[in-house]
């Protein structure tokens, strides 16, 4: 008798090849099993999935809705048996971690050269995205950890703080005349503004907090990577919203002057998280423990 699971590992395959004989191929079945175990589920669901067509099948608007939460609850399973396959060997272990580039840079690499001393046989990969994205690849079972920016606002996930970090703004040597007193941040913002582009946790919090007082960025650059902010500031493109803690050897150097603010922006803070409903791998475990028996302002 064919279960609930192996009808959704066929209706999966047969998602992915657009036909039911390359399925049958992949699952090494035969065609008819394949038709007959999507009509099961068809009939168990009470909806049709796929839509026949010269070229193989496609996906019905319910077959699409299905297949989403069928892709990530096969890569949990998936990931899970890798996790037991540790266990079992005691040592070792691989450890995916999702983090942006600049965090990774300024926060992540210390931690991950202390650990790689302390356990040589456990391995990283590394996954980059913006938060938005590192959540929901950690929601497909994708990665074991995310390492972003806060706050988040997930039920699903447990979340560990990891540092606080500031928000300013920096310029370059052609503004050096303009900021000898400190500013309001209205004053500041009335300057070609140069920050991250919408999409980042970073750049909704600044949106948030100016809304707040009833302003709002009309920025000059928008950009996808914190690193060039520095750079576009530091060749007089603008004033750049920055983090300070990651860009201190720039100010450290002289190649950038932080603007003096008459109110400080609130302190925001980045951590790390993972979801509640899957335990970690033992690597994951010890390094998770790593972080938090190391942790410290930046």
């Amino acid at each position: 008798m064919v279960n609930k699971l192996d009808l959704y590992r066929v209706f999966y395959e047969v998602s992915q090849h657009k036909s039911f004989s390359k399925a049958a191929k992949t699952l090494y079945l035969t065609q008819p099993a394949v038709s007959q175990s999507i009509a099961q589920l068809e009939q168990e669901l009470s909806v049709r999935l796929f839509n026949r067509n010269p070229q193989g099948v496609i996906l019905t608007e319910e077959g699409k809705l299905l297949h989403d939460y069928v892709y990530s609850a096969l890569n949990l399973l998936d990931s899970g048996e890798k996790k037991m396959e540790e266990f079992k060997l005691l040592k070792g272990g691989k450890i995916a971690i999702g983090v942006g580039d600049t965090i990774s840079r300024y926060f992540l690499l210390p931690f991950l050269e202390s650990f790689h001393q302390i356990y040589p046989e456990i391995t990283f990969k590394l996954v980059n995205g913006t938060t938005s994205e590192l959540i929901e690849t950690l929601k497909q079972g994708k990665i074991d950890i995310a390492i972003c920016n806060f706050p988040i606002e997930d039920e699903k996930l447990e979340k560990i703080h990891c540092a606080d970090i500031q928000d300013t703004f920096v310029y370059g040597s052609k503004y050096v005349n303009d900021f000898v007193q400190p500013l309001t941040i209205e004053e500041v913002i009335q300057y070609p503004i140069i920050c991250l582009d919408q999409d980042s946790i970073s750049r909704r919090f600044i949106d948030n907090y100016l809304k707040e007082k009833k302003l709002s960025l009309k920025p000059e650059f928008e950009l996808g990577s914190h690193d060039l902010l520095l750079d576009f500031a530091k060749i007089n493109l603008g004033i750049a919203c920055v983090t300070k803690e990651f860009s201190q050897a720039y100010i450290d150097q002289g190649l950038l002057q932080e603007i003096r603010l008459i109110e400080q922006i609130p302190k925001r803070s980045i951590g790390l998280c993972y979801l509640k409903s899957v335990s970690l791998s033992l690597a994951s475990q010890k390094f998770v423990q790593v972080i938090i028996n190391n942790k410290k302002s930046l």
